[in-house]
């Protein structure tokens, strides 16, 4: 198992409010990125995801 999780940032930065549409992550979670431990990273990266996914619906209707 890797020790570093992979930062969700693809370079791509567009704001919408406090969220990044471009990685899903909040300006508060990008902000602490580099202050997390593994688990927390993990779980950033999991509601990124999800807020991704939730965005991508929301413009397909």
């Amino acid at each position: 198992m890797a020790k570093d999780i992979d930062n969700p940032c693809i370079s791509a930065c567009k704001l919408s409010g406090e969220l990044c549409v471009s990685c899903g992550r909040s300006k508060d979670e990008i902000k602490q990125w580099k202050r997390m431990k593994r688990p927390e990273k993990m779980a950033t990266v999991e509601r990124a995801a999800k807020r991704l996914k939730a965005l991508k619906k929301k413009n397909k209707r």
